[in-house]
């Protein structure tokens, strides 16, 4: 028998593998299955989001299958199996990754076949190595490919990053768990752990390699069910309503939005406050932009002043100070986020200023 033969190691080695495909397949169950969010359930993650993510863990655990089987009944690492397993491997986690990081930038709908698009001089290369298996220079062409791949989708995202961050800025005002800087480095890191397995020899690494794997499957099932529901500026477009001159916006807003207190709203977005002041949200960007702002600072600064009032007021009443009670009842929802936006306004941390203020 197979497993009669094998090591102890190796059968250690083989139980840890067996984890690493059975945990992607039951997360991608519970990303196709279960309706509710068992980690965050006030969170609506993104449908398309979780649908892609789903797939990129069955590809991953069918790797583990297939793999294994091959291994068992083969193991010819210079055979034609092996090179077709190892091209659909590579088709297939690198088409549903791309798919899972694209779907977490929500300012529009990014489509995936370019990313196939870019595969295919792979394929092709890969079909080559099947008929000369011997050729060194397809071997080392192939493997340059696998580079490049990384390297050409990791500018693409890190350009389509910018493009998302400037999309929140313009249109809302709380980002805490919606930028997604970290977790795209998490993703593209797993990518390139993907990329050393491919061409990892050492057993040390290849077992290094499979238990990063366990946590980053974590983490990718957390940041996709932390990642709220957003929706693009097609999506919560509207009727557009008379058009008003851009001049008298700034009255609208201190009216509608400064004299009602509306920036204390949490999560409030520019078309709620487009709705609000009465025009639309394509109005209220151009006073935006002529302003040189974006709507988050707008809206941060508002709660800012509204936080100094307040602190003053307290201060003044000799009550106790919280600093963390007034940036929620400001408009923050997380003081994190009302740290950061603090610091870039102020220029110094709300403690340093508080100690300046006493």
């Amino acid at each position: 028998m197979f497993f009669e033969q094998l090591s102890t190691e190796s059968v250690l080695f083989f139980i840890l593998y067996g984890i690493t495909g059975v945990v992607p397949a039951i997360a991608a169950a519970y990303l196709l299955f279960r309706k509710g969010n068992a980690f965050v359930p006030d969170i609506t993650p993104p449908v398309r989001l979780r649908r892609w993510t789903a797939a990129f863990f069955i590809v991953s655990a069918l790797a583990h299958v297939w793999w294994l089987l091959f291994y068992i009944y083969s193991s010819d690492m210079q055979s034609v199996v092996n090179l077709v397993l190892a091209t659909l491997d590579c088709l297939l986690l690198f088409t549903t990754f791309a798919g899972t990081l694209l779907s977490m930038l929500q300012d529009r709908k990014r489509p995936v076949w370019p990313a196939l698009v870019i595969a295919m001089p792979f394929v092709a290369l890969a079909g080559a190595l099947m008929a000369y298996p011997s050729s060194r220079l397809l071997e080392q062409m192939t493997v340059y490919y696998i580079l490049l791949l990384y390297v050409l989708f990791t500018g693409y995202m890190v350009v389509m990053i910018k493009q998302y961050g400037r999309w929140l800025n313009d249109n809302y005002a709380d980002l805490e768990n919606k930028k997604v800087w970290l977790s795209q480095t998490v993703a593209l890191g797993s990518m390139l752990l993907f990329v050393l397995y491919v061409f990892a020899t050492d057993m040390v690494l290849i077992w290094l390699i499979h238990f990063i794997e366990l946590v980053l499957v974590g983490l990718l099932l957390w940041r996709v069910e932390t990642l709220p529901q957003l929706h693009s500026m097609a999506e919560q477009s509207t009727a557009a309503p008379a058009t008003i001159d851009l001049a008298q916006i700034e009255q609208l807003l201190a009216e509608h939005c400064v004299g009602t207190q509306l920036y204390l709203q949490h999560d409030l977005t520019l078309q709620q406050l487009a709705q609000a002041v009465g025009t639309n949200r394509f109005y209220l960007s151009q006073y935006f932009s002529r302003q040189s702002i974006t709507y988050n600072s707008y809206i941060n600064n508002l709660r800012i002043n509204h936080f100094i009032s307040r602190y003053q007021e307290v201060v003044a009443s000799r009550q106790p100070v919280s600093a963390q009670q007034l940036a929620q009842e400001s408009g923050f929802r997380s003081y994190s986020t009302f740290s950061r936006a603090f610091m870039q306004r102020m220029g110094q941390s709300v403690t340093a200023w508080m100690r300046e203020s006493d």
